[in-house]
């Protein structure tokens, strides 16, 4: 898996969080504070995940929390900055083990599954 790639999935597991809290948000208020977030999440644009993804986590986790569970804790690793203090020391060993692995098999040429790998090291569902 290359850096495009890499970014792809990032963008797929955003589009797909933000989908299913779109989902279960929809008979909320309009108004709802978790509403207007859920609605945040879906009208980000790929282009903008990492410039605005970092705050829309971040306001999930600190006004949400019961909602933090099921946000990606792969996207944590990727919008990095104040995301970062959610992870646990192992959960950011991890990761930066799976960038090294991810980018050394770029370079050979190779592919690497870093969704199988993620699920495997990290227990993800």
């Amino acid at each position: 898996m290359d850096d495009t790639q890499y970014l792809q999935y990032c963008r797929s597991l955003w589009r797909e969080f933000a989908s299913t809290l779109g989902k279960r948000t929809a008979g909320l208020d309009e108004e709802n504070p978790l509403r207007e977030l859920a609605d945040a999440c879906n009208r980000l644009p790929d282009d903008d995940l990492y410039a605005v993804g970092p705050e829309l986590a971040m306001r999930l986790f600190s006004h949400q929390p019961e909602f933090a569970p099921t946000f990606p804790r792969s996207l944590l690793w990727f919008l990095g900055g104040d995301c970062l203090h959610v992870l646990t020391d192992q959960e950011i060993a991890t990761f930066q083990a799976l960038d090294e692995e991810r980018l050394e098999a770029a370079e050979r040429g190779e592919l690497y599954d870093y969704r199988a790998q993620a699920t495997a090291r990290l227990q993800l569902t």
